[in-house]
């Protein structure tokens, strides 16, 4: 067991002690955040137009604030895009996530300084839950890969672009990076089948012990490698004990995995989106996610029932009834 091995558990307990304290205390947490949020963007073009310094509860918010999808919050983007400073948050957002988004085009959803820490910070604590609740040390020993897309950044408007997973690359932390496949310059590669070539020349004679990534890029990954050796993924990673993924329903995949793998891992499921991180998986002995309530973002539920109404019903955390379906 090496050092690293050695300090994970006390370090993944440590964390999830201070986590459940905001676990237990959501709603004041989602109610302070909000306050928060208000008070610090209240100056901005949109906190300006919207009454911002009038607002001391969550009725005058929703009375303040509509409902509106990107096409009607497109034009604070562009003024953003033409360079315009505090527009919807204070100072310049320091990236644009682009996203694949509406008929008129992509989406461009601004990162400022103070929330791009949050991403870093629930994907760690989503491990760092599973070691403390596991006490599974071994994944920090091996190689960890995470198929994301291609960190290199293009500008908009002078203001650094990509997608959530490239930028997200550009601040893994150092102790991970050591760790880390595939190399930045296979990560560049913006061809995916010359991409996954090189991954998987990078990664087969590695002790892999974590593999990331959404399953059907996953599952690629793993068909290349099982149609090269003629293995398992267990025969060539038999290290290989945590899987980690997001943004698609993984149940289709599932009995294609353990094919493909050859024996059950454990799992991990994530929901970062463009806006922030909004939950990830924090047990192993039960379904769903933790709700990230003190990520900075402040969450609002729609009934789904509701949602194409013109005027949906809108709750705060506090109201959130279970067995209810919401869109967040």
């Amino acid at each position: 067991m090496n050092i690293k091995s050695l300090l994970s558990l006390p370090f993944a307990k440590y964390v999830t002690y201070k986590n459940n304290k905001w676990k237990n205390n959501a709603v004041k947490i989602q109610n302070d955040l909000m306050l928060k949020l208000i008070h610090t963007a209240e100056h901005t073009i949109f906190g300006k137009e919207h009454g911002f310094e009038k607002i001391s509860n969550y009725i005058d918010f929703k009375n303040s604030v509509p409902v509106r999808d990107y096409e009607k919050i497109k034009s604070y983007i562009q003024q953003i895009i033409d360079g315009k400073e505090s527009v919807t948050w204070p100072g310049r957002p320091i990236y644009f996530c682009k996203t694949s988004g509406t008929t008129s085009g992509p989406k461009y959803i601004p990162i400022s300084k103070e929330s791009m820490p949050n991403y870093i910070i629930a994907a760690r604590d989503a491990i760092l839950s599973y070691i403390a609740e596991s006490g599974n040390t071994s994944i920090v020993n091996g190689k960890m890969i995470f198929l994301q897309g291609s960190p290199k950044l293009t500008k908009t408007g002078n203001i650094l672009t990509g997608r959530l997973s490239g930028i997200v690359a550009h601040h893994v932390p150092a102790y991970l990076n050591k760790n880390r496949l595939p190399s930045y310059n296979t990560n560049c590669i913006e061809d995916w089948e010359s991409k996954l070539q090189s991954i998987i020349e990078e990664t087969l004679p590695e002790r892999m012990s974590l593999i990331s990534g959404i399953p059907p890029w996953v599952q690629m990954y793993f068909e290349k490698i099982q149609a090269r050796t003629g293995k398992v993924i267990k025969d060539i990673f038999p290290h290989f004990n945590l899987f980690i993924y997001g943004g698609v329903n993984y149940e289709p995949y599932r009995k294609t995995f353990e094919n493909l793998i050859g024996r059950k891992v454990d799992e991990i499921e994530l929901y970062p989106a463009s806006e922030g991180f909004i939950a990830y998986q924090d047990s192993q002995k039960e379904e769903g996610m933790l709700l990230c309530v003190n990520h900075g973002i402040f969450y609002e539920f729609v009934p789904v029932s509701e949602f194409f109404m013109d005027n949906p019903k809108r709750i705060s955390l506090a109201n959130v009834e279970i067995g209810v379906n919401y869109i967040v």
